[in-house]
Parts: structure tokens; sequence; C-alpha cells
């Protein structure tokens, strides 16, 4: 190889490697608990969008069941399901420098799914549908799908709440160029079962997920207490080495932000 070959050469290995090393800003939204049941809830995570596109944030993550509550606890869940209308529901959201991914209860086949899109530049890019939706029961159905999703430099996947708790489908994302883990998350229980240890219980769970993959975390949880739930708010972000970058306030709406570094997996 002639010297300007091997120049060539080297040069594309390290625009490789640049591309590999791309920094991203990513972001999660802890949204009101009360909000969520609202009208006034896709204008709340418009003011988020336009927040993080100030701040140069490529992806914000919103919380699990984020549009209309949990089906769980409606009484005409139904009414709170979208099914073909959910692209023309998120339009509002668009935006040419911020992917959302938010929670909210599918129709599809007559069947009810827990479920998360990412919406990027004013279209549904991806959904993943919660594999495990309850402990006990659930009016959900359980999802089968381990997809991974990219967007600009970022190859992610996304997990929601109570499927953070198994191995799968964390590992199995996380072999297939996943370097970060959404999890939209919806703490909010009968005030009598809801407490502060599940923040600590939660942090755990997103090191252990962090450490054990390689990957960053990023978490997005309701906060705070309507007449009948309670949530204390678990939103935050981890690196791969299980260190906590930004956590959000407790009981309290609030929006954190972190800078991280693609490709850049410990595993």
């Amino acid at each position: 190889m002639n010297r300007t070959g091997f120049v060539e050469g080297l040069m594309r290995q390290r625009m490789v490697h640049v591309r590999e090393r791309a920094r991203v800003r990513v972001a999660a939204y802890q949204a009101p608990l009360h909000a969520t049941t609202s009208d006034g809830i896709l204008g709340l995570i418009r003011e988020q969008v336009e927040v993080c596109a100030a701040q140069g944030v490529e992806i914000l993550c919103c919380p699990e069941a984020v549009l209309g509550g949990l089906a769980d606890y409606a009484s005409r869940p139904l009414d709170i399901a979208l099914a073909g209308q959910l692209q023309a529901r998120l339009a509002p959201l668009a935006s040419d420098r911020v992917a959302v991914v938010l929670g909210f209860t599918e129709l599809r086949n007559g069947r009810l799914f827990n479920a998360a899109a990412v919406f990027h530049k004013g279209s549904i890019a991806g959904i993943y549908r919660k594999m495990h939706p309850a402990i006990h029961t659930s009016i959900y159905d359980p999802g089968d799908a381990t997809a991974v999703f990219t967007v600009g430099e970022l190859t992610f996947g996304i997990i929601i709440c109570r499927d953070s708790t198994y191995r799968e489908p964390a590992r199995t994302m996380a072999s297939r160029g996943a370097t970060m883990l959404f999890v939209p998350t919806n703490n909010g229980l009968p005030i009598g079962k809801a407490g502060p240890e599940l923040v600590a219980e939660s942090r755990d769970c997103d090191i252990a997920l962090a450490r054990d993959n390689g990957v960053f975390v990023v978490r997005a949880d309701v906060a705070g207490q309507t007449e009948s739930l309670l949530s204390y708010g678990a939103s935050a972000i981890v690196d791969p080495d299980g260190r906590v970058l930004q956590s959000a306030r407790r009981l309290s709406a609030d929006l954190i932000v972190a800078e991280i570094m693609t490709g850049a997996r410990s595993g």
C-alpha cells in the first residue's frame, strides 16, 4: 500500500472511531402523576421538548402510560387506548431536533398492550410492548418482541417498568447493539402500597442493569399524588459503570439531562 492509501485508510478508521464515540444528550421527564389522565399532558410534554431542543437533547424519555394513565386503574380502559390514531395524537410533539419515547395504552387486534412509542420527526419510528405487565393480574396482554431502535448516532432499547427486573429483554437488546436502555416507568401505586423504598429499589435495579449489560440506563417515572395513587419518583440516568449521573427530585415533576458518549460500552 502506498503512503496515500495508508493515510486514507487511517483517516477512515479515525472517522469510524469518532462516529462510534459521538456525544449525545438525553433526558428523562418525571411527569406529574395527576396530569397523566388529563388532556393537558401533551402540552406539558411539548414544553419539555422545547426545553430539550434548547439544551441540545436528542432523545427525551417520558413515563409509562404518560398518555392516559394505566389501564389497570381506569374505569373504562378502552377510552384511553390508542390504535391507528397514535401518530395524529402525538403530532404536537413533532420536532426536528428531539425524538420522544413515551408510554401509552395500545389497542391492537382487539387486545390491550402497555406500550411505548418512539416518535421521531413527526412519525412513529417503532413501538415496544411491555413483556411482564403485572405481578399478579393485568388487563394488558404481554408483548413478545425485543427490538432495538436507532436515532442519530444512538442505538437503544426500551423496557417498561417491571420488565427491568428481568435479565431479559435487556440482555438481548444489548447483544443486538443497544448502548442505552430507556425505561418508561409508572410507580403510581395505591397510597398504602407506595413508599420511598421504591426509589431505592428502582435505583438498585438500574445500576445492576447498567453494569450487567454495559449500557446507559435512563428511567422516567411519574411523581406526586392523586386521590388514590402516590409515586415518589424514581427517574434517573445511570452510566455503564453503575454511576448515577442524574436523579430527579422526589414527589415533584422534574427534567433531568445528561451528556453521554455513544458506543462507550464497558462489556
